[in-house]
């Protein structure tokens, strides 16, 4: 019964969300609101994303040096894939705010007292599978390319990756790959942790509600990828503090983006 919990839900959260059309306007709204909600209390997206920056610092400081530099890139890019369960105390912000709740820092960490915590936890596994199987995926064109032997510093990676054919053969399949990954978890997540905090209406039918929001809607949640995957890319300078910005943001809009794409009705 638990696993079937997971899966569909329980009793009126089983029926099936309603999804809208939405336009590119909306998608820049949402990013609007979701700068709103970050100005609302910038204090506590200090506490909640700090540990992002020095994870990203802690992470270049790990590879650069040794022959993992070759896997700095997919590590940094596959933050991208994980990166919605990082904001899932931000939903949770706005979505009490929007509520006239209490939006204190404390009520970022309340996702552990949802009724969906269970399928919450299990598409957070299954982006971390996704992860796990981007980064095997991305050594694998590495070594095929390259070969199995990396290069001793990171100066000699980086001449090997950009003075060489067979490195701009890399670049270019490492570029292609890892986008088809991130365009699987972006219709699958786009609004699946909104829908779960929201309702509880099961793993499954919050996936299969995200797709069908990106399949209605593919202009717009394409655009909404472009942005976010810019602005982490933003985020990232200098030393990675930008993120400490970025990533509340983005997760305030999201929650805003979620209540332009699904409606509040469901059949």
């Amino acid at each position: 019964m638990t696993t079937f919990h997971v899966m569909t839900g329980a009793g009126e959260s089983f029926a099936r969300p309603v999804v809208n059309r939405i336009s590119i306007a909306d998608v820049f709204d949402a990013l609007r609101l979701g700068f709103e909600d970050f100005r609302e209390k910038p204090s506590h997206y200090v506490f909640l994303c700090l540990m992002y920056p020095i994870a990203g610092i802690f992470l270049t400081m790990l590879t650069s040096g040794a022959n993992l530099a070759p896997m700095v890139f997919p590590l940094m890019s596959g933050f991208v894939l994980i990166g919605p369960i990082a904001a899932i105390g931000l939903y949770e912000i706005s979505r009490r705010r929007e509520a006239g709740l209490d939006t204190s820092w404390k009520h970022a960490l309340d996702v552990r007292h949802s009724p969906a915590l269970p399928s919450i936890i299990a598409v957070g596994l299954l982006l971390f599978g996704i992860f796990t199987v981007w980064l095997v995926t991305a050594q694998t064109i590495y070594t095929n390319i390259l070969g199995e032997v990396f290069p001793r510093s990171t100066s000699l990676f980086l001449q090997q990756v950009f003075g060489t054919a067979e490195g701009m053969q890399l670049i270019l399949w490492g570029n292609l790959v890892g986008l088809g990954f991130a365009l699987v978890v972006l219709a699958i997540t786009v609004v699946t942790f909104p829908i779960l905090l929201d309702r509880d209406c099961g793993a499954v039918a919050a996936m299969v509600a995200s797709i069908r929001a990106t399949f209605v809607n593919p202009v717009p949640v394409l655009l909404w990828g472009l942005i976010v995957a810019a602005l982490l890319v933003i985020g990232t300078v200098p030393l990675f503090i930008g993120l400490a910005l970025v990533i509340p943001i983005l997760g305030h809009a999201t929650w805003h983006l979620y209540r332009k794409l699904i409606s509040r009705e469901a059949i």
